[in-house]
């Protein structure tokens, strides 16, 4: 083993650790690995200046597949999956200050007539829904603090819906390209569109979700019954007053409609997700000049400083040659067989995603799958679907498993409802075995 694999890996090992310690915010980790990676490993040790330049993949943002028509691959900063991701965040923090959200939450307790078991089952809907479209990380932050609000009025408590509206939505994430940020890595880095998630993830997601519905209905219906009442209608907010401004309104659900339109049609349009992500963003901006500032501030740029940081680790593992090690392992250890392949993946990924980022997870199994299918179509896509499905779902086990869990747990905290790691975990891993087993039964009947 070379002097350049070692040090590259104790640089990524080093980087998992601080950003699971959370001592330090978890850009700062990554972009001080990855300034790590360039100039020690790739720089000073390799002394290949074309690896750093590659890594950097500037150059990518020039190329005309990058925008419109099939980006070509690459072994660095994937700059598309940041432009899109940004434009998506641009566009939903135009939503949210419409009062998109809130009103939307509002309209469908209305419609149920505020009743907790149907509100209950609707809102695990919806954070599946939504999921679908909008980070998991916002659905959460307002279908928690709306569901914190009725149980209030209704007088029913809060934490059996949070914390299954918690699962649902990163079950929902696993159903198109941009549900979930490993999701975006996945097809952005493999060439997956957003139909080819929606036929694949999204089938199995759909099944899943109907067993979740089920499970979480039974193991909380008792808790629910007793403890929520119907109260005057009167005293509950009406969902109009969430809309501050009605054309504002109206012209972000255009723009969110907008961006379902061009994301299924892309495999027809050619127009790659930089693209489509970069017009959204520019439209929201447009649409809602006056508020452009305090839009912009809203954005998480956070994240994405992370994911740059996290691509340029990942990139020199693969120039480093450590991925090729780690696949030799998966091979030996299932002696090639597909299943036993979809097996370790989903597995690993489930229980890996629910102590550590399932972002920089995926991203570093992403080139082992790709070396995995040895250019089998597909295989490569059977292990993308793997993947995603044990990162997304395997996320949702625990507390600190994904973003959204952070986010809802803490939105419930605020409020004087608190969940431990004991009350979470009651719930969530008995869900992440159920659905993590169901997924790898209809992956090996569907693909094996």
């Amino acid at each position: 083993m070379n002097i350049a694999l070692i040090v590259a890996v104790l640089i990524f090992c080093a980087m998992f650790l601080l950003v699971v310690s959370e001592k330090f915010e978890k850009q700062h980790v990554t972009l001080a690995c990855g300034a790590l990676m360039l100039i020690v490993v790739l720089g000073i040790i390799m002394r290949d200046m074309n690896a750093i330049i590659d890594v950097l993949n500037f150059k990518s943002i020039l190329q005309g597949g990058f925008w419109i028509g099939e980006a070509p691959d690459s072994l660095g900063i994937d700059w598309a999956t940041i432009i899109f991701l940004g434009g998506m965040m641009i566009m939903v923090e135009g939503m949210s200050e419409a009062g998109f959200f809130r009103w939307l939450c509002l309209r469908l307790a209305k419609a149920v007539n505020y009743r907790t078991i149907p509100i209950f089952i609707v809102f695990m809907l919806l954070a599946a829904v939504l999921s679908m479209f909008i980070d998991s990380i916002t659905v959460i932050m307002f279908l928690a603090a709306v569901t914190v609000e009725l149980s209030k009025i209704l007088k029913f408590n809060p934490i059996p819906c949070i914390l299954s509206e918690i699962f649902c939505a990163n079950l929902g994430g696993s159903i198109t390209m941009c549900g979930d940020p490993p999701n975006i890595i996945i097809g952005s880095k493999l060439h997956y569109s957003f139909s080819d998630f929606l036929l694949n993830t999204g089938l199995i997601a759909a099944i899943c979700l109907v067993f979740v519905i089920i499970y979480f209905y039974f193991i909380y219906r008792n808790e629910l019954r007793n403890s929520g009442k119907q109260v005057d209608a009167s005293s509950i907010p009406d969902p109009s007053e969430a809309i501050k401004n009605k054309k504002d309104f109206l012209a972000n659900a255009v723009i969110f409609a907008l961006a379902i339109v061009l994301l299924t049609t892309n495999i027809m349009t050619h127009m790659s997700v930089a693209f489509i992500g970069a017009v959204i963003g520019l439209i929201t901006c447009l649409v809602n000049f006056k508020k452009i500032g305090t839009i912009l501030k809203r954005v998480d740029y956070k994240l994405l400083l992370f994911f740059v940081g996290l691509f340029i680790v990942v990139a020199g593992l693969e120039h480093t040659g450590a991925i090729n090690e780690i696949v030799e392992l998966i091979v030996q250890v299932s002696g090639g067989n597909i299943k036993m392949m979809v097996a370790i993946v989903i597995w690993v990924s489930a229980v890996a995603s629910a102590f550590i980022d399932n972002i920089p997870f995926a991203a570093t199994m992403v080139p082992i799958i790709k070396t995995l299918a040895a250019g089998d179509p597909a295989v490569q896509a059977t292990l993308a679907w793997t993947l995603s499905i044990g990162t997304d779902v395997g996320g949702a086990a625990t507390p600190i498993g994904a973003s959204a869990n952070v986010v809802g747990t803490a939105v419930a905290n605020r409020n004087g409802y608190p969940i431990g790691w004991g009350k979470y975990c009651k719930g969530a891993v008995p869900a992440t075995i159920m659905v993590v087993t169901i997924s790898m039964i209809i992956i090996f009947i569907r693909y094996c």
